[in-house]
């Protein structure tokens, strides 16, 4: 009888268990998978975003000093577009106060090429509010702003962060 019990208690799984393990592994796998890579390309379009913060002060300040925006890079206090560059961007340009990022370099295969554009507007007491991405998307102070040039963007909205959508 001893005998019988202990042979009992060492079956293990059987191949319906396993196979059905499996099965909910590759399920779970199939939909965390695409979910995480849009997770990363979004953080790559935050550096985008995080590098362009120096722009915005500086189409900001000369907004408030001539109220009028400036027409390039040098008229913002940057260096050249093409010498603004990190890790997944290739460049930052201010073309007439609007802001362009464009992707390249070490960027997902889905963004590289595209460009995100932020676009400046002066509400009616004169500050700088910013439009990011969708031309159509306005922000709450836009109402009645005076804008400069509208930046183009390229970029699905799906991979752009939810603080600039």
């Amino acid at each position: 009888m001893i005998d019988r019990i202990g042979k009992t208690a060492q079956r293990g799984f059987t191949l319906i268990e396993l196979m059905i393990v499996v099965a909910i592994i590759g399920i779970l796998a199939a939909i965390a998978i695409p979910a995480y890579q849009d997770y990363v390309i979004r953080s790559q379009v935050s550096e985008g975003l995080a590098m362009a913060a120096s722009a915005k002060a500086g189409v900001a300040e000369f907004y408030a000093n001539r109220g009028d925006w400036p027409l390039d890079n040098s008229e913002a206090g940057l260096g050249s577009s093409g010498t603004i560059q990190g890790k997944y961007v290739s460049s930052i340009g201010v073309n007439d106060g609007g802001i362009t990022i464009s992707f390249g370099l070490q960027a997902n295969p889905n963004i590289a090429g595209d460009t995100l554009g932020l676009t400046p507007g002066a509400s009616a007491n004169g500050d700088v509010v910013w439009r990011c991405g969708d031309p159509t998307d306005d922000p709450s102070a836009w109402g009645g702003a005076t804008t400069a040039t509208e930046a183009v963007s390229s970029i699905e909205k799906k991979f752009v962060p939810s603080s600039c959508r």
